[in-house]
């Protein structure tokens, strides 16, 4: 009896914001086509993800938006967990670290480890502390130039142009990106779980796949760039100079000094939770307890024991922490079954460039969702093209255009023709019912000249089925799927080739119809069962053509069982339900919904392109140079005054200037301002600003001045407002 039990994750999204196309590519896509997989051949599977819902950035975003850091991860983990869903992610659990049994699960295991005596060290440092925001500031959240390559933009933890791990005290000109001030060094104590003990251990883990003598996993089934990454962080350098020794892993603290998140569970950890990186990998653990208890299993022989293969599937940007950190953390407590594998893929760029929420270069999961509701094929279609597309070795890209071709030109051309025409044919000759064909009848080959029998036609077809579930065993689902759309292409030849259509004029009761027909029958049957892991609508759709039962856990065993017997997988006389198209073209010249589909996609991309464009040219631009210094007494005479626009209209032909009305408390003033390509006039009722009160009046489009509004250029090139950060008296002065 086959007691393996398979523990499949994928990582958890961060719920302070939508996923991309990007994620889906990176993660989610490969993890729910392999959980699939082992599914369908009948193994014993647990597929857990969920919300990471702690740490820095959500109390981040809670304070700039002003909501509480609960209703942004509540926003974010319905939004991320409906979007999963839709697109066919079959998670067996998605949880969330905010569940009390996560908390209590994540504080168990660092008290088990605390009790070790020897896995921690408390220690007191200096950490930046952002005073306009009265906290500590977590590693991202400290920007400056890099050391290295001199990039501005660089984190505190790392330069995301040169690739270089660095330590937020190590940037140049350091700025917190709360409030844009230089943070200061503050000491603060915290526990910092010594990962240099467990060095020489994941050395040979990772690339021998051994650990105290037994083998765990095989190196050679590992990606290159995760051993390489891994190795990088491991391997100790020496200068040949000096002597002296760097890299190698070395403590790393795992508390925080915040209030979101979970409380350091010891004396002295008050004030104090654990760091996200250290509860989120916990949190695949208590998603597995939840799951169990929902659904009566034991979640410790998904955890413990020789009989159990854990797979991570995550981004190349957390290697780290599922190849290094988290292993040490199972390994330190001691009860815990070490990752099998862990098949990073790289990045996903979106047309050529990295997908970028901040500079609004990105395509959410839940906005194409909504673009493509009225269109059918919408969650095979992005799947499709996204595996056809992943990154698995190299960074990958992702291009209208082509999710379009591969669509209309792959899926709809070759999968979506062959099933129209076997589902056609079957039921224009036999009114639907699947002929009787024996193995031995002979039919043309793919081959110009050669000819094959069914039976023959059957080896090959376990050869292709065969060979689709070897590379996704390899997570290899670029080559998985061209796998199976070589199945369809195969028997949509066989039908070219021995065209039943003109053999059934002459003769309707031909063995050679009966036979090809039979045989192409199958190999839909074949198509129903082995496109499920990468195309699950698509499947069930087919297997409803078919008027067959819903796909079961092991059928995959079961089709290759048949077709190493060479029986059939659909019996002769089963009846098949009516033609219906299995997909719709999307660059349809008759269907002028859809052609809005691509022109509604390719003005957004046109959109996006001139946003980066502008952004670039801002970043490039050279800076004003600065006016001829005055002296204090003229600096005085200028008269600063909050006010607010109560009014604010377009004036007619002058295409950047507004017209607006400012209440300075005491009075009202008119100005003119050059802001109308940035502002409707309707969107800056209520705006505080600042106004050079004593400037003296100009007449503007036959309108009189009454002073001007202080603005400034912002990254993007658009003007914004410069005035009070807090509500202020209107009127009162700037000093």
């Amino acid at each position: 009896m086959n007691t393996k039990k398979h523990t499949i994750t994928a990582a958890l999204p961060y719920a302070n914001g939508a996923l991309h196309l990007g994620h889906l590519a990176g993660a989610y896509l490969p993890a729910d086509i392999y959980a699939r997989f082992l599914r369908l051949q009948g193994k014993d599977v647990v597929f857990v993800c969920g919300s990471d819902e702690h740490g820095a950035a959500i109390t981040i975003r809670a304070k700039q938006e002003g909501r509480t850091p609960q209703d942004i991860i509540d926003t974010y983990h319905n939004l991320n967990k409906e979007t999963f869903e839709r697109l066919g992610i079959s998670f067996d659990q998605y949880d969330r670290t905010s569940n009390p049994l996560h908390h209590k699960t994540a504080q168990d295991f660092f008290k088990k480890l605390v009790e070790k005596g020897d896995e921690f060290e408390v220690k007191e440092s200096e950490q930046y502390y952002d005073e306009a925001f009265d906290q500590f500031l977590a590693d991202r959240y400290i920007i400056g130039t890099c050391p290295k390559c001199g990039h501005k933009e660089a984190y505190g933890d790392q330069c995301e142009s040169c690739g270089t791990t660095l330590s937020p005290t190590e940037l140049i000109e350091p700025r917190s990106t709360m409030s844009g001030k230089k943070p200061v060094l503050r000491k603060t104590k915290h526990w910092y779980f010594r990962l240099d003990k467990h060095g020489e251990w994941l050395k040979g883990w990772v690339n021998n796949g051994t650990v105290d003598g037994k083998k765990l996993h095989d190196p050679a089934t590992w990606k290159a760039h995760v051993i390489g990454q891994c190795n990088s962080w491991l391997e100790k350098k020496v200068n040949k100079e000096t002597g002296e020794e760097s890299g190698g892993l070395l403590p790393r603290a795992i508390t925080r000094d915040l209030t979101w998140g979970i409380p350091v569970p010891v004396e002295g950890g008050e004030g104090k939770v654990l760091y996200v990186w250290f509860d989120a990998p916990i949190g695949y653990i208590s998603a597995t307890k939840q799951w169990a208890l929902e659904n009566n299993k034991d979640w410790e022989s998904y955890w413990k024991g020789d009989d159990v293969e854990l797979v991570h599937f995550i981004g190349k940007d957390n290697i780290v922490f599922h190849c290094i950190v988290f292993p040490a953390m199972l390994h330190a407590h001691g009860d815990y079954a070490l990752p099998k594998a862990v098949p990073a893929n790289q990045f996903l760029n979106l047309e050529g460039r990295k997908f970028s929420k901040s500079k609004g270069w990105v395509i959410e999961q839940h906005e194409y969702l909504k673009d493509f509701e009225a269109f059918p094929n919408k969650e095979d279609a992005l799947r499709y093209a996204l595996i056809r597309t992943l990154p698995e070795n190299k960074d990958g890209d992702f291009k209208w255009d082509e999710f379009v071709a591969l669509h209309d030109n792959e899926l709809v051309a070759n999968l979506g023709n062959l099933v129209n025409r076997v589902i056609n044919l079957t039921q224009n000759y036999y009114q639907g019912e699947v002929p009787a064909a024996d193995a031995s009848i002979r039919i043309k080959d793919v081959e110009e000249g050669t000819t094959t029998t069914l039976g023959e036609a059957t080896k090959v077809l376990l050869t292709k089925v065969e060979l689709l579930e070897a590379c996704i065993l390899k997570y290899e689902f670029k080559n998985g799927i061209q796998a199976l759309m070589d199945i369809s292409a195969y028997a949509n030849v066989l039908l070219q080739r021995n065209e039943p259509w003109k053999v059934w004029k002459g003769a309707p009761d031909s063995d050679l119809v009966k036979g090809i027909m039979n045989l192409s029958v199958q190999i839909a049957t074949i198509l129903s069962v082995a496109s499920q892991p990468f195309l699950p609508f698509t499947s069930a759709k087919l297997r409803n053509l078919l008027a067959l039962e819903p796909l079961q856990a092991g059928d995959f065993e079961v089709l290759k069982e048949v077709l190493r017997d060479g029986g059939d997988l659909i019996s002769a006389g089963h009846k098949i339900n009516p033609p219906e198209l299995l997909f719709a073209k999307i660059n349809d010249r008759k269907d002028k919904s859809r052609l809005a589909l691509i022109d509604l996609q390719k003005e957004k991309l046109e959109v996006l392109k001139k946003k980066m464009a502008a952004a670039k040219a801002q970043e490039e631009k050279e800076p004003e140079a600065i006016k001829k210094a005055c002296t204090f007494d003229d600096f005085t005479k200028i008269d600063f005054r909050v006010g607010t626009i109560t009014a604010a209209e377009k004036i007619k032909k002058a295409k950047k200037l507004l017209k607006l009305t400012i209440d300075l408390g005491f009075e009202t003033r008119t100005v003119v301002s050059g802001i109308a390509l940035h502002y409707e006039p309707e969107a800056i009722i209520g705006q505080q600003v600042t106004l050079v009160a004593n400037l003296a009046p100009r007449e503007m489009m036959g309108i009189e001045s009454q002073g001007m509004v202080l603005m400034a250029e912002n990254k993007e090139g658009k003007l914004i407002f410069v005035g009070p950060q807090e509500l202020a008296i209107n009127g009162g002065a700037i000093r």
